[in-house]
């Protein structure tokens, strides 16, 4: 039993641990489509459309339902208001099946932004958003991408409490310098 605390314990730790994503702030952002949800409407999202209408914060999350990524979606949500003040869209993204977000989408994303399927996690590794601890699961990594398809802002932590503060900060400092 004692060894099985400390097995726990480690892992949390390991877990609690911010790791950094690989693509580099300056560095083109993969473009994608991916079946998405919108308060339970299910469509195709195009993230090459997305920033024809600005910035876009693409968030990986590793599954729907569970504690962080609830927290991490009503935050989102919450703020919503705020990320269309600056022009930006927000997406997120996971390997459940559109099923699962669909139900995600309206109960804790709130219909206030979209969430899209990557069963096959192509997204997550073109992101470098996989979770070393378990592969099959998104890491928990927000993007913040310019127009132009480049990466402006990234940060990585499995703890949710950041993510949006971080981004709308990004997004602020960007909007600074690109004011017309």
């Amino acid at each position: 039993m004692k060894r099985f605390l400390l097995v726990m314990t480690l892992m949390g730790a390991v877990c609690a641990l911010p790791a950094f994503a690989s693509l580099a702030v300056g560095a083109k952002a993969p473009l994608f489509t991916a079946e998405a949800s919108l308060g339970g409407k299910v469509y195709g999202f195009s993230l090459a459309d997305a920033l024809k209408q600005g910035p876009v914060v693409l968030y990986f999350y590793p599954a729907a339902f569970t504690k962080g990524c609830t927290i991490e979606a009503h935050d989102f949500a919450e703020a919503i208001g705020k990320y269309q003040a600056l022009g930006a869209t927000v997406i997120g993204v996971s390997h459940d099946n559109i099923a699962t977000l669909k139900k995600f989408s309206v109960s804790e994303c709130r219909s206030k932004f979209p969430v899209a399927a990557d069963t096959d996690q192509q997204n997550m590794q073109s992101y470098d958003a996989v979770l070393p601890q378990a592969t099959k699961y998104a890491n928990r990594t927000s993007y913040v991408i310019a127009p132009d398809d480049t990466i402006i802002y990234t940060y990585t932590n499995l703890n949710p409490d950041q993510h949006v503060a971080n981004t709308l900060a990004a997004l602020r400092r960007w909007e600074s310098h690109h004011k017309q």
